[in-house]
């Protein structure tokens, strides 16, 4: 939701890795994942985020794209990396299908440990780290704008 209006107010185009990802493969998410695997799942990730040259949009990407060196460092050089930053209550109020999403995580993994593991990527690789708990879309959006903008 933030990313699609943020590109309206910036006048960008919106872009949605896991949808591009869907539409190459031609499968869901969770489909690639459980036919093929979580290193093959991220191979493709990288591959479909690397090959498309971006310019003035805002890209959505799948949680997992912080896990991949080279996907991250080339959309580093792209522009700004935004990490809309929540917390682990947050992020489990807003996911309640876990095992249908698409989520790359082991079987014995729980959502705490993926966030545990993620986060300080997130924070590592991020220009721009906005705190989103306890604030409406329209007050991030805003914020990101002010941010960008200045």
């Amino acid at each position: 939701t933030i990313g699609i209006v943020l590109a309206k107010a910036l006048g960008y185009t919106f872009i949605d890795t896991d949808i591009l990802i869907q539409n190459q493969e031609n499968r869901l998410l969770q489909r690639i994942i459980e036919d093929d695997g979580i290193s093959r799942f991220l191979n493709i990730e990288s591959r479909v985020i690397t090959s498309c040259d971006y310019e003035k949009c805002v890209i959505a990407t799948g949680g997992s794209a912080v896990l991949l060196e080279n996907t991250m460092n080339y959309l580093s050089n792209m522009g700004s990396i935004v990490f809309l930053k929540l917390n682990l209550k947050n992020i489990t109020e807003r996911i309640n299908n876990i095992q249908t999403r698409g989520i790359i995580m082991d079987k014995e993994q729980t959502l705490k440990d993926i966030y545990e593991i993620r986060m300080p990527l997130y924070e590592e690789y991020a220009d721009i780290i906005v705190d989103c708990n306890n604030k409406s879309f329209e007050e991030v959006v805003n914020h990101i704008v002010n941010l960008i903008k200045h």
